[in-house]
This record gives structure tokens, sequence and C-alpha cells, in this order.
């Protein structure tokens, strides 16, 4: 339900009602009446009281006591029925925070992808599934190559003629081929070759792609795992495309997940992609947290609120004071003893539950926080009957002539 629509339904069903104590005040309180309307019908308008259409009394609309067509009087009884509640227009710092949402991710600086460097088929596969965790140094699989037992053999007989450039360089191609520096010691001293080649794993953490199967024939191009170490994560926030110039490096951010209820978790801004989304418009901004105990796990979503620093000496209002029209903002203004007008503001930047107002407000006035929608459309209302009413006296002076 938009704003229109709402003020539309308030002025035709409740406004006319709830107003009748304050259209029933002296003319010496509220000034001249100008005209009388229908309670149902802004457009039936008479000069003098009667009854409309469809049987009501006919409701005086007075002159504001300040002279401007849009200023509503309102009984004190009718704002203690609507529960009509003001703020005071402040100047103070705008904390421009920037509440949004993001994923967690593996943290890619501890991930290892595990490729051979030679070809050969997948003997003794130790992990079997995506998620099983691996401990660094723990055996990931044994290969089976003719290349890797061709080079130990040749190892062996340059050990055998004792060619010390010779041993030299086939200890050199053992190492390139990936074969652990250990079992290379291994292989000089027993000088036995062998079949199968143990491959180890360079870090903890979990398997996060699990690419081959036991007997598998792999090439160095292929895949065989990865490894992540969830310790840290990164969580990528997606930031308005508005609020694109708020967000740094290094601020500081928090993040919560619903399922942890009340459990917080501290970081901060490590990097801002150079480009936008092209279909969620907003731009990633990657954030870290350590993550000792994994309660943060790939794939999750979460709430990320990123302090983005204050604008210094701004004029704000809480956010439910300002009305939003689609062509215009709107604030209504107490102005005291009953008497409220609608004003049209310029909004700046909105942060958590206050607004910045660039301009058409001053410190120390007071914003109608609660009921300004039915206000502000019995306001705009009578400014509009008010403009009808000059118009048609116009009209009557040029005819005279």
């Amino acid at each position: 339900m938009n704003n229109e629509y709402l003020k539309t339904l308030v002025r035709n069903l409740l406004l006319p009602l709830l107003l009748l104590p304050a259209a029933a005040q002296s003319a010496a309180d509220d000034g001249e009446i100008l005209y009388w309307v229908a309670p149902m019908d802004a457009n039936y308008r008479r000069d003098k009281p009667g009854k409309s259409p469809m049987g009501m009394e006919l409701v005086p609309v007075y002159a504001s006591a300040g002279g401007s067509s849009g200023n509503v009087t309102i009984a004190a009884e009718v704002i203690q029925n609507l529960g009509i509640r003001t703020a005071t227009v402040e100047r103070s710092p705008l904390w421009r925070a920037i509440d949004t949402v993001g994923y967690v991710e593996y943290d890619e600086t501890r991930v290892s992808h595990i490729h051979l460097r030679t070809e050969g088929w997948i003997e003794q596969l130790v992990a079997h599934s995506e998620g099983e965790r691996i401990s660094k140094g723990e055996q990931l699989l044994a290969l089976y190559s003719p290349d890797l037992v061709n080079a130990q053999e040749e190892f062996v007989q340059a050990l055998a003629l004792g060619n010390n450039t010779l041993t030299r360089a086939s200890r050199e191609r053992l190492l390139a081929l990936g074969i652990p520096a250990d079992q290379v010691k291994q292989l000089e001293k027993s000088r036995k070759v062998r079949q199968n080649i143990a491959i180890y794993s360079p870090q903890d953490g979990v398997v996060s792609k699990l690419m081959v199967r036991h007997g598998m024939y792999v090439m160095p191009k292929d895949l065989v795992m990865s490894l992540a170490d969830l310790s840290s994560v990164w969580l990528i926030a997606e930031v308005f495309e508005s609020q694109a110039d708020w967000v740094k490096v290094g601020q500081p951010a928090e993040v919560s997940l619903a399922f942890l209820p009340g459990r917080t978790w501290e970081g901060a801004v490590e990097y801002i992609y150079p480009s936008l989304d092209a279909k969620t418009r907003t731009l990633k901004a990657r954030l870290r947290f350590d993550n000792p105990d994994e309660a943060l796990k790939p794939n999750m979503y979460a709430n990320v609120r990123i302090f983005g620093g204050a604008r210094e000496d701004t004029i704000v209002i809480p956010v439910e004071a300002l009305i939003r029209t689609g062509r215009e903002s709107r604030v209504v203004i107490a102005l005291g003893e009953g008497r409220f007008a609608s004003r049209t503001v310029t909004a700046g930047i909105e942060s958590g539950d206050r607004v910045e107002i660039v301009a058409g407000l001053e410190p120390g006035e007071e914003v109608v926080t609660s009921g300004q929608f039915l206000i502000d459309s019995e306001a705009s209302l009578k400014a509009s009957m008010t403009r009808m009413h000059a118009s048609d006296d116009a009209n009557g002076q040029d005819t005279s002539q």
C-alpha cells in the first residue's frame, strides 16, 4: 500500500469524522470560514452551512491563523485520540551505518588445489567424499605412474655409477615430478624402486572439492581435490549502488546469523571489488573473520553492518517522520496550540532510524512522527481547496469587469 493510497483512504473515510471537533471551534480561534465541504466528498463545496447529498452536515474550513492555507488546527482531544507524537529537529553527526546481507565463502588464501605433475592412476584414495577433514602431512592418495617408476630407476642407476652430476640431475627430476623429499631420501638409502608414490596434504582443512575416485586415470591438467582451512573465512557483503561511496577498506563491521541469535562476529572490510554486479546493481565488499570454532560455514547468509564513519553537522529527523510521495518528500510541522502544517523538504542520506534533511527544516522545529499521514492529507486537501476558491474568485472578478 503506497502513501498516496493511504492518504486517500484516510481522507475519505476517517479524517472528516476525527476532525469534526476541531472544525466546531469558534471563528475567533481559527479565523474566518472559507467554505463548507461534505465530510465524505471534498469536491462538494458550499458557501453556507447545510447538508451533503448523503445527508451529512457540511464541515466548515477555516482560514489558518498563520495565513497559510495548508495549515490545520486540531482539537486537543483529537490529538490525544490520534496518538500524535512529535520529535525535535536536531543538528548532530549522522553515522553512516550500512545494513546489508552477505554470504560466507572460503578464505581463498587458505585453499589448496591438488594437481599431479605427471599422468597416472589413482590408488589408495584416502578421502572418499567432500567435507572430510584432513590433517597436514596426512596421505591423500597413492599414485602409480610409469614416468615416476622410470625416474626412480634412473636415480638408482646414477647412484650405482657414482656419477655425482647424473645423481644430482636425477634427484632434481624426482622432486620436480612431485615426489616428496623424504621419499627421495628413502629411495637413496634403500635403492628399491616403489611402484606407488604417496601424495600428502600440504595443510589442515576439509575436502571442499573431490574430483577423482579410486582407480581413475588423471593428467596434470586435472584437479584432483581442493582443501580449505575454515579457521578463517571471507564474507562477501553486497552494498547498494547508492551507498557505494560510503564503504572504505579498513572500516569495522559486525555480522550476525539468524541461527545464532545474540552472537556477533567483529571484522573489517578487507577489499572492495572494482566493479558492480550487473544483475543486482550492488558493490561487493570482502570482509575477513577469524573462525576458530568453525561456526561460520561457507554459503551461509548473514546480516552485515558496516560502520562507515560520521557526517558532521547534519540536520536530522526520525525517518518515520518523512512522508515520501514518489514526486517529493514532506514532513508535518507542529506549530503549537494544535496547529500543524505540511512542508516540502529535501532528504539526504538515511542511516538506521534517522534521515538527513538537506533543505526545508531548521534545528529546534518540531516534526510529527506519528499520525502525520492524517494531518498531511487534510493539509493537502485544505491547500487545494483554497487555491480553487481563490481561482473562482479571480474568475468572478474578471467576469464582472
